[in-house]
């Protein structure tokens, strides 16, 4: 199967998963299986398929003989499977399938602007600095979904101060749950960005001459973000409103990192 072929059917199963989601609670019940059961069984039968085609996509379009190709559209592509696959993981035991209608029809997206940019930004490098990248993308992986999470929880803190229970309240899991789940993707996302930054200092040898300064800066600033957060949780119990705030104010500064500076480099630049 080439590549647009299996591009498509990614992108098929993807966008099929997000409305099994988001009809699911009108699957017919199974005197042997619980509804809750089943839907979950099928999220993750569409949606492993899908991680699954997707992988082979991204394999064939970052792998290269010259080195790994991590251009713009192939990096947010990589970043929205990790995504993907992390939430798929996630379900085997906590209530997180409520995030699949918004981050599976993303990862769609991000296949289908990978295939028709194609954007170029060979990098050759030794363990040391793929440890790096790896960690990186975890790290903003967790945090994307951390960041949605506390969007969610936004809306929810909002209807139960004004007393309507909108369609949020009906889908998603109670308040404490979602914050619970926010902190525990959060301090994953923090340990990943701490390595990310740790492999950086130690294995990228001129972060001046790489144009990696900004993104360092930014990276650092936002790791404090969450490091004050997560401090401001554990010894005084901050939740609800300041864990929103802290919560998207250091994704935004991670997204601007990452995102911004590549870009302003690659397609305003042009400097690949």
């Amino acid at each position: 199967m080439n590549t647009f072929m299996l591009s498509f059917s990614a992108m098929l199963l993807y966008v099929a998963t997000a409305i099994a989601r988001l009809y699911g609670n009108k699957i017919p019940v199974n005197t042997e299986n619980p509804p809750l059961f089943q839907l979950k069984t099928l999220l993750m039968g569409l949606g492993g398929i899908a991680v699954v085609l997707h992988a082979i996509v991204l394999y064939q379009s970052i792998i290269t003989t010259d080195g790994l190709n991590l251009g713009i559209f192939n990096a947010a592509s990589l970043v929205t499977w990790v995504i993907a696959l992390l939430l798929l993981l996630t379900l085997f035991r906590e209530p997180v399938e409520n995030l699949i209608f918004i981050l599976f029809p993303v990862a769609a997206l991000s296949i289908g602007l990978d295939n028709y940019f194609q954007s170029v930004r060979l990098l050759t490098a030794d363990m040391g600095v793929k440890f790096h990248i790896f960690s990186a993308i975890v790290a903003y992986s967790f945090l994307s979904i951390s960041a949605l999470q506390a969007v969610f929880i936004a809306i929810q803190d909002y209807q139960l101060r004004h007393k309507h229970l909108g369609w949020v309240m009906h889908v998603l899991p109670p308040l404490k749950v979602m914050e619970t789940l926010l902190f525990q993707m959060i301090a994953l996302g923090v340990l990943w960005l701490t390595l990310g930054l740790i492999s950086g200092f130690l294995f990228i040898e001129d972060l001046f001459a790489q144009h990696l300064v900004h993104k360092t800066v930014l990276s650092l600033i936002a790791w404090g973000f969450f490091m004050i957060l997560l401090w401001g949780h554990w010894q005084y119990g901050w939740r609800g409103r300041k864990a929103i705030y802290w919560t998207l104010s250091g994704f935004a500064l991670l997204m601007l990192a990452y995102f911004g500076s590549k870009i302003v480099l690659e397609l305003i630049l042009q400097r690949y």
